[in-house]
């Protein structure tokens, strides 16, 4: 794990011991501080007992303390803990601070901060494996993977410095005030978690904090593809690369799991940042040919009987499924079995509607995909399915070679799946069922998804 001794001595609170608040824990008390911590549920609390304080910060003097750290779950808008610390004058904070505040204690490294709307989790997986391929120390952290502070520091070796690359959500840059990062990539913003901020202004300069707390001799890579994240990189005294992808198309055929203009953006930014960081062209090459999807992203499941299979689960908002849409043009015909739908974060299909002319038969599910097929019938063929199980069966019976089965709901899950990884393996039990499946199994599934 990450330790310091800055922490040594001092006092923390630690609110959520789920595994990033767990990982702060055991980083601070490895450091030497003392720790208070605390969880609603009793599990999670056993494992500190006798080893710090359990008691809820809510109700306990905070006076001296030098920080409360909180899941990025916590919304400081409305949780009564930012107001108790405000009466401390005891900052909220996050395990990205605690792991800012750890790096001048570090083996020599650099950071790339990873941000926007849509994404993130493949840009920062795609430049971890560019840097990977090449030889070069990194791993991934923040909002990917284990949390940060329960790796293991990295160590430079003969290609270079090790670099972390991080994944960072406007909640995370909330809790954060230090991290001066080598390297901040910006993709791009639009609307979503506007529960959290005033307004949507509000919520795009919370991703540009990042650029605030970089030195003046740092880096900036901000995608062309919002004028929101644009407006965020204007009067920065740091080097500011803007990605203009749609303006610079390229052949990605030579990128299989980099398919589609978002993917685009995603290995632009990539590259550039890769380019920053010394890396050659030909390097950076290879490890955009090798990468693999991530998981519930424009995954490629399988293909059967000339039919691709792709779960893009993770797209639970309009603006994420536009782009898988605009990845399957027509050959000549419409080819994409779109399935959609869910518990829908906002009015209506936004920039989807530009990409139906890609759609070949659209399948309405969840709470939804009533109202979503209201608004496709119009202009394209519409199939009420309600289940996964059902939408994906109907899907098969209706694709034929060349064409393209894709879940990309543009929808949270909740209203059928505990989250959209659930949906999305869900989705690959289907599939893996019904194209090798006897009737006896597609009639089991028919009836739900299973388990």
């Amino acid at each position: 794990m990450i330790t310091s001794r800055a922490f040594a001595g001092k006092r923390y609170a630690v609110l959520g011991l789920a595994r990033s608040g767990a990982a702060a824990t055991e980083a601070l008390l490895a450091s030497g501080a003392q720790v208070l911590a605390w969880d609603r549920q009793e599990e999670p609390r056993t494992a500190f007992a006798g080893r710090c304080t359990l008691a809820d910060p809510l109700e306990a003097d905070l006076t001296g303390f030098a920080g409360i750290v909180v899941s990025p779950g916590v919304a400081l808008n409305t949780h009564p803990i930012a107001a108790h610390a405000a009466r401390f004058g005891v900052p909220v904070i996050g395990d990205i601070e605690l792991f800012a505040q750890a790096r001048p204690g570090l083996p020599p490294h650099k950071v790339v901060g990873i941000t926007g709307t849509n994404g993130k989790s493949t840009t920062t997986a795609l430049v971890a494996h560019i840097l990977q391929c090449a030889g070069i120390p990194a791993l991934m952290g923040g909002n990917i993977g284990i949390p940060i502070m329960e790796q293991q520091p990295l160590e430079p070796n003969d290609k270079g410095v090790g670099v972390y690359v991080l994944e960072l959500s406007s909640y995370q840059i909330d809790l954060t005030l230090n991290l001066d990062c080598e390297i901040v990539v910006l993709l791009n913003i639009t609307p979503d978690h506007l529960d959290r901020y005033d307004n949507f202004e509000a919520y795009a300069a919370s991703k540009g904090r990042l650029f605030k707390m970089q030195s003046a001799g740092h880096s900036a890579v901000v995608s062309a593809s919002t004028e929101a994240a644009l407006a965020q990189a204007l009067d920065l005294d740091q080097l500011v690369v803007c990605v203009d992808s749609a303006a610079n198309p390229e052949d990605q055929s030579r990128w299989p799991s980099l398919q589609g203009p978002h993917n685009l953006e995603n290995a632009q930014c990539a590259r550039v940042t890769c380019e920053l960081l010394g890396l050659s062209a030909s390097e950076i090459e290879l490890g955009l040919r090798s990468y693999s999807s991530l998981p519930h992203r424009m995954e490629r499941v399988t293909e059967h009987n000339g039919v691709l299979f792709i779960n893009d689960s993770k797209a639970t908002n309009t603006a994420s499924t536009a782009p898988a849409l605009a990845a399957f043009p027509p050959a000549p015909e419409p080819r994409i079995h779109w399935i959609l739908g869910g518990l829908a974060k906002e009015e209506g299909l936004g920039e989807c509607m530009d990409q139906l002319g890609n759609v070949a038969v659209a399948y309405t599910i969840g709470e939804a995909g009533p109202r979503f097929a209201e608004l496709l019938e119009p202009h394209v063929p519409v199939v009420r399915s309600e289940m996964l199980n059902e939408a994906v069966q109907l899907a098969i019976e209706r694709s034929r070679p060349g064409d393209v089965i894709l879940l990309s709901p543009a929808c949270a899950s909740f209203d059928q799946f505990r989250d959209f990884e659930r949906r999305g393996e869900c989705f690959r039990q289907i599939v893996a069922a019904l194209t090798n499946a006897s009737p006896e199994i597609r009639a089991a599934l028919a009836r739900g998804c299973p388990e």
